[in-house]
This record gives C-alpha cells, structure tokens and sequence, in this order.
C-alpha cells in the first residue's frame, strides 16, 4: 500500500542530494562499462549493449532499453546486460523497473562494486537514505579512498539530517583530493543547507574553477542567486548551463528553473513554457498524475469540452492558480463542463465559489520512489472526461503579460454567515482594527526558509500601538505567542471554536471578517487575499510571483512589501510598522 504523502512544493532545492551526486549515465562510467564488456564470452551480445551505451550517452533511453532487452534476450544471464538497463530506465525516469534491474545485475554480479554504488545513487533518488549510506558503506570498505563514493556517502548522511558529519566527511576527502569539483560542489551544498550563504557561494565557484563544464555546480549557484534574490544573474547561470549537452534529469530540473528566473524578470510568456518542466518525467521532484485521458495540450481549444482541471504543487499553490478558474469557464462556454481535483480542505469553498463546476478531490502518494497524484472520483465511473490537465499548465495560455492579470478582487467566496458571525465575534474583544497576522510556512525545507523572517524581526509590527492582532497561523505557534507575551509584551487574540490548519473555509471567512491581514505567502495568506480580504504581503528581494513588477498582479488588493537585499528584513518590518500605525493606529 502506498504511503500518503504530501507533494512537493517548487524546484529543488540546490543543496539536494540528487543535484550533488554522480550519476550512472555519466560518461566516465559508461567508458568503465564499455570496457567491461570486452570480457563477455557470448560475442553476439557485445555490438547490442555497445549500441546501448551509445544510446545512454546521447540520452536516448528508449533504444538503449530495447537494445539490452534484445541482448538479455539472447542471454538472460548476462550480469552486465541486466546493468545498463538499469541505467536505462532509471535515466529514463522508470526507478521501479531500474530498481528490479540493478538489484538482477547484483544476483549475477554479486561483487560488482559499480552495481552496488549504483544502487546507492538509485536508493538516494527514491529517498531510501538509510538503505543508500550502507550501500556506500559497504562500496567503501572496499575500496576506501574511492572519491565517488565518498560523495555520495556524505550526501547519504546529510539527507538524513547529520549535516555536520556529512560535512566533516567531505572536508577530510577534500583535503586529499582538493582538485575534485564534485566535492566543493556537495561541500558547498551542505553548506547551503546549514545557512553559509557566503562559503557555499565561494565553494560553488571553487567548483567550477576545478570544472566548468560541471552542470550540477552551475545550476546550483544559479538557485543560489535566485533563492537570495537576484534572478538575472540566476538565469545567467542557468542559460549557461543549458548551452551544454546535459543529461535528461539535470536538463529539466534547470529549465525548470530558468523559468523561475525568466517569471521573476518579468519575462513571463517564456517563463511559463519552461515552467512546464516541473511535469518532465525527468524532473527529479516531477508529480505524477495517475488518469488515464488524453492530456491538455496548449493551443488545444476549450470550447465544448468536458475538461478536468487537477490542483498542484502545495496548497497555497493550488489556491494561486485557481485564479484562472473564471476564463476557463468562459473558455469551455455553455456546453463545455469543468471538474476541478483539489485538495481535500478546499473543497467546500470551491464548490460555493464556482457552483456550475464540479468539485473532486485529489489524493497523492507516494510509490516507487515517486510522487503520484490520484483523483479517486474518477474510478467511480459516473463521470465522462475528455481531457486533463494540472491547473498551472493553463498560465501560459491564459497569462502570458502581466496585463493579463484581471483587475479583480477577490474571486473566492467564503460562506456569509460565517463571515458575520465572525465579525461579530471580534466586535466583542478589545476594541481597535483586528489586523491578522501570518509569519511562518509548515514547509521550511531548502530554499523556501527564504521566504520567512524569524518571529523576532516582527517586533516593530507587533509593538504598533492601537490595533488588536489576531492569530491566522497554522500549524505549533504558541512559543511565538508566547515570545510576544513575555518579550514585547503583546497579546495575539486567538480566534476560538476553530482550526487554523484544517478549516480552511472558517479561516477565509474570518480573514474577510478583519480588517487588515500581514504575512508572509503562505496557504492561509492566499486564502485571505483570493476571496478579496485587505492585505499586505511581505516577500524578500527577487520572488518569482511579482513577475518582475513592484506590486503583486494576483490580487489586486494585495500592497506589496519586499526586501531590498537577502535576509535584510528590518527596514521591511519598520516599513509595515509605519504604515500600519498611520493607517490605522489612529483609528483606536
């Protein structure tokens, strides 16, 4: 039974695993591989996995898969056949198969180290961490000054949460071997990981003096100028990269990027086509969605169809691009239908904020190492779809400038009731403006910590006189409420009766309740800001979502409040302070 699993959020990050490690298709091993294969005895098989390799190397998986299944076919006991389709279908994308088939290469090859620290790279894609450090531990003890596996045996370790041991490791390799990039380059992600912004620059470039045809190192100072706020020179980085003949995975995953970059300079209609590459079968973090239609494809006429729209990426995501709803609705016209797959929580206000669509949920999981998406309604049967799409694929078509944003406010709609009900509820507390506050993520991983400031750096906005502040977080915040209690001593009401995580339709009608709402871009924020609710937005230097623009084109209402460099959050927080006392202090 597959595990629930929450789907990730964006790019990954560049201190990730699978951005540091060798890969089994590189060119080096498959020159290892080609050599071996001078030792087969059976001579028919030999020109067959040749042209595999050939196949691998040119990245083109497909023929290599069919060459070695023809090669085993002729000898099914051939170790080494059993090898390169592993790395076939695992460069292809296909880990289930590719796991199977390294683990038949082992049976025959049983002490091929090459197959066993294959695996291990293999084990680290499918988040098998544990399984992969003993993998490389066992490589190692064989030969123990192999530079390769070292590498992978540190990120092994840091992916499981030992930075500083994975750190120690890779230093005492370096000093050794101190022309390897491939170490400065993991050096400097698990840096990155640890918050040495600085050293993990310095080690990037170090990397790339050592190598500059090294791809991996490029993309991840690249992410690194983008996650600090500076997507030109991101998209410097990642064009030059991509100038390069790349392995498939490492091409999505930094034209995934570029578009992040080319969204963030304003350069949208582009942007949003290479944004696509988060759905490459490559892609290391690509979500699968299990429906079994015909795909959507851009250009591809709405009219008339009955079309089934699937929410993606995190929750504060699918409520983003659920602004487009109106225009595909208009798009499918009076004889088209629209079912939209959302996430659980949304469900109620979606079915009230569109009544003429019908309204799923989606389920994801995770299974062979990969993300995959169900819509359980659609096994029901009772229901015909022409074709699907994931929500975010219809920017392009419908918001390729930044004109194409429509000046409206507020197309979510939480139930009346509620929102009078809570209204009332805060007429009853201290008197002021009920200004709503937000300043954390449940996701901090990677490059999303950017996005969030400490509680601490909320001082100057929690110290405003004259205004009463009302918790929206989601998630454990009480030693945030607490700090505020004891340290500047502020209450933060906390609205009773309701969870904050979960009723996520009872949190949109008390944010239109409010009279102002502050926070970072999180789940709750949009909410409040896609059902038209008064609220500033405080984002750092360079996030892709302005679309190169000083205001924030989503919502209209929204005042947008951005860091002039990475991290430098004070001036922001006195900014919003200033404006919060003389807009609305004075009303006490």
């Amino acid at each position: 039974m597959p595990e629930v699993y929450t789907a990730p959020v964006g790019r990954p990050a560049p201190g990730g695993a699978a951005n540091l490690m060798g890969s089994s298709a590189s060119s080096d091993a498959l020159t290892l591989l080609s050599g071996s294969l001078q030792e087969q005895r059976n001579r028919r098989i030999v020109p067959l996995l040749e042209r595999a390799l050939a196949h691998i190397k040119a990245h083109q998986t497909e023929k290599a898969a069919a060459l070695a299944l023809e090669a085993l076919g002729i000898d099914e006991r051939c170790g080494i056949g059993w090898h390169i389709l592993a790395i076939a279908q695992e460069a292809g994308g296909d880990f289930a198969t590719a796991l199977n088939c390294y683990e038949a290469a082992l049976k025959l090859l049983p002490d091929d180290l090459e197959v066993l620290s294959n695996l291990g790279r293999l084990a680290i894609r499918m988040g098998m961490h544990p399984i992969a450090e003993q993998l490389f531990l066992h490589v190692l003890s064989r030969k123990p000054d192999d530079v390769e596996v070292v590498n992978n045996l540190a990120l092994a370790i840091a992916s499981q949460g030992r930075q500083p041991q994975a750190n120690a490791l890779l230093r005492d390799c370096i000093s050794r071997h101190p022309t390897h990039a491939g170490l400065w380059n993991s050096l400097a992600g698990i840096l990155l990981e640890e918050g040495d912004i600085e050293n993990a620059k310095i080690f990037y470039r170090e990397a790339l003096r050592l190598s500059p045809r090294l791809g991996r190192a490029r993309y991840n100072l690249g992410s690194l100028w983008l996650d600090t706020g500076d997507p030109h020179t991101a998209l410097r980085e990642f064009e030059s990269a991509l100038r390069r003949p790349l392995p498939a995975d490492e091409k999505a995953m930094m034209t995934m990027s570029q578009g992040l970059a080319q969204l963030a300079t304003g350069r949208i209609a582009v942007g949003w086509r290479n944004y696509e590459a988060r759905n490459d079968i490559n892609f290391p973090e690509c979500l699968y969605f299990a429906v079994e239609k015909p795909k959507w494809k851009p250009g591809q006429p709405l009219a008339g169809a009955s079309f089934l729209l699937i929410g993606e990426q995190g929750l504060g995501d699918e409520v983003l691009f659920a602004s487009i709803l109106p225009e595909v609705l208009d798009s499918l016209g009076p004889e088209g239908r629209l079912t939209l797959a959302v996430e659980p929580r949304l469900a109620p206000l979606m079915s009230r904020s569109f009544p003429t669509v019908r309204v799923e949920t989606h389920r994801t999981v995770r299974a062979a190492g990969r993300t995959v998406r169900l819509v359980p309604a659609l096994d029901e049967g009772d229901f015909e779809i022409g074709c699907w799409s994931p929500m975010a694929s219809l920017m392009g078509q419908f918001r390729s400038r930044v004109e194409d944003f429509p000046q409206r406010t507020g197309y979510l709609n939480p139930a009346p009731e509620r929102v009078a009900y809570w209204r009332e509820i805060l007429a009853s507390g201290p008197v002021g403006p009920k200004v709503g506050l937000l300043w954390k993520s449940r996701v901090l991983t990677g490059g999303r910590s950017r996005f969030f400031s400490s509680f601490e750096a909320w001082e100057p906005i929690l110290r405003t006189p004259g205004v009463v502040l009302v918790n929206l977080q989601y998630g454990e915040c009480e030693e945030e409420l607490q700090l505020a209690r004891e340290r500047f001593g502020v209450e933060i009401w906390n609205p009773p009766g309701i969870d904050l995580k979960q009723d996520l339709d009872d949190v949109t009608a008390l944010s239109c309740a409010l009279d102002l709402v502050i926070g970072f871009s999180n789940a709750t924020f949009n909410l409040a800001a896609a059902a038209g609710a008064p609220a500033w937005l405080i984002a750092p230097k360079g996030v892709w979502t302005p679309l190169g623009t000083d205001r924030y084109p989503w919502y209209p209402q929204v005042r947008l409040y951005q860091t002039a460099a990475y991290a430098e959050w004070g001036p922001v927080m006195d900014r919003v302070a200033g404006d919060l006392a003389r807009e609305f202090g004075a009303r006490v």
